[in-house]
């Protein structure tokens, strides 16, 4: 792997020290739903803090497509960060020029400093020199601990850390170190589990991973677009026929490269989508012309865990089924289940990714019990189909 400097390497007392972390968290009548980001930025901001810098912290907030919106303020989150800090956060009314440059003027070390959107200048996605330039004369410093947002070009992932001495923060860090273990050089037998609703939004992702890994589990709806690509019928299910020759690519790489690929072998079935709809559970091969295919069956759920049994790093992103109804979450359930009391005995490191996913796992209740869970969604998706993300790149020394 590639190395990059950590907060570990810096001398950061007295220093200003720009921290491009990812504050955009959910939001309703300007009080925010959900701080699973805001915690996520805490050890690295603390860290700093701890060691006498004063530190500026960088994020953007939704689309403002480079126009002051004041819906996106980021100004409702002081005091959120404040609390979850236990000390006052300041504000400045930009990112850039005369007002940033007075507010970063008036800390002292151990400070923390929040600035405006960065959306709100049209530079930061273009990832314009001039702006990159505005942002660097900051600070002396930049950490980049919002891996989440590595997978864009943008000046505060990449135009600053290649204008200042970078490093990356303590989440980024364990989100590299987990996603090298993982596949870049992780233990055999390898598994992943790809779900989901169609193939058409992974055709890269599976691609990629057939030479990677030794097992592929395929499930949810793009299951049973494979189904059909070998003349399996799926009645009404959820499937891109269109795509079945992609598919038989994919089967046929796999083929090559010596990953097995995994299908369901049963299926529960049921005539409509709706919590509590009656259904059966058949061979993949009996599902009528009426029926959609919403989960994998228990025959299927015990190959699975045979598969996981033998393997000793797992990568998952998306559901097993239509996990957010009743009775239709009983595989991932129960495959989530098996993979947290594997790693928990020691013998697999597994590593999860994706919204869907991290949902799915929180309804199992084991999305701590796993090695690693990311919540970033893009960039962990192009991770998996083996881009290289230009904000990691930028930190390689």
């Amino acid at each position: 792997m590639a190395r990059f400097r950590t907060l570990a390497d810096l001398d950061v007392s007295g220093k200003r020290v720009l921290v491009r972390a990812d504050l955009n968290v959910p939001m309703k009548d300007g009080r925010v739903t959900d701080d699973t980001r805001i915690r996520a930025a805490l050890p690295t901001i603390e860290n700093l803090i701890g060691r006498g810098a004063r530190v500026i912290v960088l994020s953007h907030f939704g689309r403002p497509k480079g126009k002051v919106v004041p819906e996106m303020s980021l100004r409702p989150l002081i005091a959120p960060l404040a609390e979850a800090l236990g000390k006052p956060v300041a504000f400045a009314e930009d990112c850039i020029g005369d007002k940033a440059q007075t507010a970063v003027s008036a800390l002292s070390d151990g400070d923390v400093l929040l600035l405006e959107n960065l959306r709100f200048h049209a530079g930061e996605e273009k990832n314009d020199p001039s702006f990159a330039d505005a942002l660097a004369q900051l600070a002396d410093i930049y950490v980049n601990d919002a891996f989440s947002c590595a997978h864009r070009a943008h000046a505060s992932t990449v135009g600053v850390a290649n204008r200042l001495p970078s490093a990356a923060g303590l989440s980024m860090e364990a989100e590299l170190n987990a996603l090298e273990k993982a596949l870049g050089s992780p233990r055999h037998p390898v598994a992943a589990v790809v779900g989901g609703a169609k193939v058409s939004t992974k055709i890269d992702v599976l691609t990629h991973l057939v030479s990677k890994v030794d097992d592929l589990i395929i499930g949810g709806g793009m299951a049973n677009t494979f189904l059909a690509a070998q003349g399996i019928g799926v009645g009404k299910s959820l499937c891109e026929h269109d795509l079945t020759d992609t598919a038989s690519k994919i089967l046929k790489a796999a083929e090559v490269a010596g990953c097995h690929i995994h299908l369901p072998s049963d299926a529960v079935v049921a005539r409509e989508f709706a919590a509590g709809a009656p259904s059966r559970t058949v061979a993949v091969t009996a599902v009528g012309a009426d029926e959609m295919i919403l989960d994998v069956g228990p025959r299927s759920i015990s190959e699975l865990k045979a598969v996981l049994a033998k393997a000793r790093t797992l990568i998952w992103n998306g559901p097993l089924g239509a996990f957010e109804i009743e009775p239709f979450d009983a595989g991932t359930v129960a495959l989530a289940r098996e993979a947290a009391a594997l790693t928990e005995s020691g013998s697999l490191l597994s590593v999860a990714g994706g919204g869907d996913t991290v949902a799915a796992l929180n309804h199992a209740g084991v999305a701590d019990a796993f090695s690693h869970v990311s919540t970033a969604g893009g960039a962990f998706l192009e991770w998996m189909e083996g881009r290289e993300l230009p904000g990691v790149k930028a930190l390689e020394i």
